[in-house]
């Protein structure tokens, strides 16, 4: 299956913004599950490109001199493998026991470590991460809007309810607690689903020797209709755009983005 992608983030300043640093991961990378057949960006600028400590492609963006606009666009085509290996793909050089580290956002309470120790059983592993992912929905059902990007998993565990980005984050802490590796993913969905915005996030857990993947959000381990962009601990390490700047004062952010079957030529 090939998608069309395209996904715009504009920023506009109250103020002008002496000088702006952006890094953006959005640039994904062939594998065994998706081949990149053409990709770009269109900056403001040009930017630095260096891969980040997760393997990532990172592009490094610098506004030194004024401004009150800032656009990034990304756009491409991709073919999706439909392959019956339901094991992600293990690109990342680093220890699976790098992704044993808590963060801020990822924290498990004892709530979370309660529900996480409900379902697991360690002679079947995947199959009671399965269970959990399933519960874990149950409890924190999509509900967009509710959150914000800076909660954590505790917060919005005791919210019962989010976004792809609240269940990730749940669901590492779960696991983490259960002293399972497991990071966050970030990328794209195509779906029919119109509640559902193309950009997503999940979870990859090391089990077995193999990171296994898990959409929580569509309470899926199938990632035939999704595209990787990013890898991290939390969402602060893999999120498309995230920058730093001086001045400016407040600002609106839009981002908007389109995936699209690309349907075969007769």
């Amino acid at each position: 299956m090939k998608l069309n992608i395209e996904h715009k983030t504009c920023y506009a300043y109250q103020h002008q913004v002496k000088r702006s640093t952006q890094y953006l991961r959005l640039t994904p990378q062939n594998s065994v599950h998706q081949q990149i057949l053409s990709w770009e960006l269109s900056l403001p600028g040009e930017a630095v490109c260096t891969t980040d400590a997760y393997g990532n492609v990172l592009h490094v963006l610098t506004l030194d001199t004024p401004h009150q606009l800032l656009e990034i666009e990304a756009r491409g085509v991709v073919e999706i493998v439909e392959t019956e290996d339901m094991t992600a793909d293990p690109e990342c050089a680093l220890s699976p026991l790098i992704f044993l580290r808590d963060s801020a956002l990822t924290q498990p309470d004892p709530a979370i470590r309660d529900f996480a120790g409900r379902y697991y059983r360690r002679e079947a592993a995947l199959a009671s991460l399965e269970t959990l992912m399933e519960a874990l929905l149950l409890h924190m059902p999509y509900q967009p809007g509710i959150t914000q990007v800076s909660d954590s998993a505790a917060k919005v565990f005791a919210m019962g309810g989010g976004v792809c980005q609240d269940h990730s984050h749940v669901f590492i802490a779960c696991c983490r607690s259960l002293h399972i590796p497991a990071r966050y993913v970030s990328g794209y969905l195509y779906t029919d689903n119109v509640e559902h915005v193309a950009t997503h996030a999940w979870v990859e857990a090391w089990l077995d020797g193999s990171w296994y993947s898990f959409d929580i959000t569509n309470n899926t381990r199938s990632t035939r209709q999704h595209l990787k962009l990013a890898v991290g601990v939390d969402y602060l390490d893999a999120c498309p755009v995230r920058g730093v700047r001086l001045g400016g004062g407040g600002e609106d952010m839009l981002a908007v983005a389109a995936v699209q079957k690309v349907q075969p030529q007769q």
